[in-house]
């Protein structure tokens, strides 16, 4: 019987340790996509205890506890303390065996703070106490918990209005760890609100200093502000949607639906789809004369729960997995840039596990021999990034893509102690491989070449394709 959470953690045999401790365990982080807080970066922000770190924001922990019959002053209340919250949470704890919680809590217990103790409702205030000692230390603010787990960069996620003013604190500072933005113009697209679409276009208009009254002046703007992202130092962009988008329009259309949404009138859903496809093409363009990354997160339906929703706002845990039919939009957006030649490289991210294989062909019907896995499927992504999940996407893109090319794990965390993900993700990709060359699957010849793979899909294709 193998003990839990050893040295050997997830790896089955011995090709699995070898490639995982030589290969793969020591290099640095690289975490293209995350929701870190720049400002807490800039801050260098202290946190007060354990429940603090762990609980606020975290939407994993909230459905968690909700399933498991914690009333809600304990997870998201104002008049409960962090220690209160802690203590449900220490006490759901035990019931996400089989659940990746039961994984990521130990693993960053054991990473972070050296504590190898199982939490539960015993064992939950002498790990608060112990752990919240710790995070009261200079050791454990926000910069130095970055630095203890040789992260080399980070890229936030930042609306095209933002200021970036603590991206560019850190960079004029000289921080070492690379603090950088994404473009993430999700509000620049959401026309089914016009009265909150007017309010953020006048805002946009604001930053950017330039009037917009037509569609033409919104790009101009959006524009401007790519070009004042791209000198901050971003190199990718990101999309957070349902579905691809990829009707047919005309300058006419979209011109005419601008007006009508701006002048405050709700639209067709017609109207929104071909509005939503020409923003798409254009921010596409932009990243594509730049030459950024754009990725795009597509398949969840969110705010699920219309009175919690109300209640709690977004991001508050009631978002799931949607079955929206995507290929032939997909196809057909990807085919309308590349038969311009306006095509840059580009990451998508399924939500829906039916989509691996989708996925992981269409990626193929893009590549042009310009860049090394120019196109591609991403990792595992919120509800798929697990264990199951991981291994999935890593078996669909071995079988019919290249996953020596692939540009490996992300956080798409808000919270500086989720880094352990990385480490999750290279243990399952290292035992993926040598259970693959344990059974004669893959030479042992060439092992050698496989530890190369592991350490190019953990940190160096990342670091070459972004440019880092």
């Amino acid at each position: 019987m193998k003990q839990f959470l050893d040295d050997n953690f997830v790896l089955q045999n011995e090709t699995a340790q070898y490639l995982y401790h030589q290969h793969a365990k020591h290099l640095p982080i690289i975490d293209y996509h995350c929701h870190l807080n720049p400002k807490e970066i800039a801050d260098d922000y202290q946190f007060d205890n354990l429940g603090e770190i762990w609980l606020g924001g975290d939407h994993y922990k909230w459905r968690a506890m909700r399933t498991n019959g914690i009333d809600e002053k304990y997870i998201t209340g104002k008049e409960t303390s962090d220690w209160e919250k802690f203590e449900k949470w220490a006490e759901t704890v035990p019931y996400t065996m089989r659940n990746p919680l039961y994984h990521w809590t130990h693993l960053e217990l054991k990473t972070a703070f050296g504590v190898s103790t199982l939490l539960n409702p015993k064992t939950a205030k002498q790990i608060f106490d112990e752990c919240t000692e710790k995070l009261r230390t200079p050791a454990y603010s926000a910069r130095n918990l970055m630095k203890h787990y040789n992260v080399e960069t980070v890229c936030t996620t930042d609306d095209p209005i933002d200021s970036l003013q603590y991206h560019i604190f850190l960079k004029n500072e000289g921080f070492e760890i690379k603090v950088l933005p994404t473009w993430r113009p999700d509000k620049a697209m959401a026309v089914e609100n016009a009265q909150a679409y007017k309010s953020y276009v006048e805002k946009l208009s604001e930053v950017s200093s330039i009037s917009i009254t037509n569609f033409t002046d919104l790009i101009a703007a959006l524009r401007k502000r790519h070009d004042f992202f791209a000198s901050v130092g971003c190199r990718l962009s990101d999309h957070g949607m349902e579905e691809f988008y990829a009707e047919d329009y005309t300058q006419a259309d979209i011109d005419n639906i601008f007006n009508k949404v701006y002048g405050g009138t709700e639209l067709s859903r017609d109207e929104i789809v071909k509005f939503k496809s020409a923003m798409l093409v254009e921010g596409a363009i932009m990243d594509w004369e730049k030459g950024w990354t754009q990725q795009f997160h597509y398949g969840v339906i969110r705010n699920n729960n219309t009175r919690l929703f109300k209640k709690l706002g977004v991001d508050t845990g009631f978002d799931s997995i949607g079955d929206f039919t995507v290929a032939k939009s997909m196809s057909k957006f990807l085919n309308r840039l590349d038969t311009d030649n306006r095509l840059t490289k580009t990451i998508i991210y399924n939500l829906n596990p039916r989509d691996n294989d989708l996925l992981a062909t269409m990626i193929g019907n893009f590549q042009d021999g310009s860049v090394a896995g120019k196109i591609q499927f991403g990792s595992g992504w919120w509800f798929l990034d697990q264990k199951s999940g991981m291994e999935a996407q890593i078996n669909s893109l071995s079988n019919m893509g290249l996953l020596s090319r692939f540009v490996g794990m992300l956080t798409d965390s808000r919270s500086f102690l989720s880094y352990p993900r990385h480490e999750y993700f290279r243990r399952i990709l290292c035992n993926i491989i040598g259970t693959d060359v344990e059974e004669g699957l893959l030479p042992a010849s060439e092992l050698p070449f496989l530890g190369q793979i592991v350490e190019n899909v953990s940190y160096y294709n990342a670091k070459q394709f972004f440019n880092f």
